[in-house]
């Protein structure tokens, strides 16, 4: 578990969640980042802070040990991405080439090129990522937690701002909407009858995902937040670490990556049931989602067997310092077997 290890990062941790002193955004309002010498954007939803209860009741049907308890975490104000990361600007970082030809058509100068030249990119997958199922306006997936990283840090170069993944408890936060109490098992209500008007699951997914905001939005307007694709944080999974927060041995809702799996996933995808994808479900990541990598060692990169699995990016309100920026984007990958 480490936990020296995560004592030692509570610091770190406070700066890129709630850093008093860090350049705060005057206008909190949602707004779409212009990615520039390209025809993307992305759209941002204004979440606001606040405090809410985390995790679910033994009598929340499908509950999990892991869940609980439920505990209060305070939220500080963050930005969240509207839809899920799609392939239409995953592959611009992904692909060199495809962003400078797309450069080529939108932009009279390359210089914002310059700015990404150095980032570090994934290694060619040795298949379609999308495994057929849809690509322009789709989810891209089958990414690990070190290149949904790696994509935020490229993102940084090319806008100037920073952007991360969402902790668990800010992604649980922003999932429940006004479910501040943890009352319900879905943002929308209990009554999983109602869960096709807002997520693509395996009830009417026709196996594989959909593009993204096809459904109804929660009550802060995120789209696929239930189902879809799972979606990472950038916390490890501890089974118990809700209990370790509760009883005091940790002071963050937040655990740092130490080992390369498990990691936490969150939201459930087009490929699972019910149960998977309710607003407090964890899923960690697994081995197995590499299973068919023919690589040795496998790919820091791409998961191959993880189709279930994508990516939407946060915004702090606090912007943390430069040091705090470089220690998060300039991780180094946990090697695999």
């Amino acid at each position: 578990m480490h936990l020296k290890y995560l004592l030692s990062t509570l610091t770190l941790l406070a700066a890129l969640m709630v850093s008093a002193t860090a350049q705060t955004t005057t206008d909190f309002k949602s707004y779409t980042q212009a990615i520039p010498g390209s025809n993307q954007t992305y759209a941002l939803v204004s979440i606001p802070g606040g405090k809410f209860m985390m995790g679910s009741s033994p009598d929340e049907k499908g509950h999990k040990p892991d869940e609980e308890p439920k505990h209060s975490v305070t939220i500080e104000p963050f930005y969240m991405g509207k839809y899920e990361i799609t392939w239409d600007l995953y592959d611009l970082f992904a692909f060199t080439n495809m962003e400078k030809e797309m450069a080529a058509k939108y932009t009279e100068s390359d210089a914002n090129l310059s700015k990404t030249d150095a980032t570090t990119r994934p290694s060619p997958p040795y298949v379609d990522m999308s495994f057929g199922m849809g690509r322009a306006g789709y989810p891209a997936i089958n990414m690990t937690q070190y290149a949904a990283i790696k994509f935020c840090a490229w993102l940084y170069a090319k806008t100037g701002v920073f952007y991360r993944l969402p902790t668990e408890a800010e992604w649980e936060y922003a999932c429940r909407g006004n479910d501040k109490n943890a009352a319900l098992a879905y943002s929308f209500g209990n009554d999983v009858k109602n869960l096709g008007e807002y997520a693509v699951f395996t009830g009417n997914s026709d196996g594989g995902y959909k593009k993204v905001g096809t459904k109804k939005p929660n009550s802060f307007g995120l789209y696929d937040m239930h189902g879809n694709v799972m979606e990472w944080t950038q916390d490890q999974y501890i089974a118990d670490y809700y209990k370790l927060v509760a009883s005091g041995e940790v002071k963050e809702p937040y655990a740092p990556t130490t080992t390369l799996y498990p990691n936490s996933v969150r939201g459930g995808s087009w490929d699972d049931e019910p149960e998977i994808l309710r607003s407090a479900a964890r899923t960690p990541s697994a081995p197995n989602w590499k299973v068919l990598d023919p690589q040795s060692p496998k790919s820091d990169w791409w998961l191959t067997s993880a189709s279930f699995v994508g990516f939407r990016i946060v915004r702090p309100a606090k912007t943390p310092g430069d040091e705090e920026i470089k220690a998060y984007y300039g991780i180094k990958a946990l090697k695999d077997y």
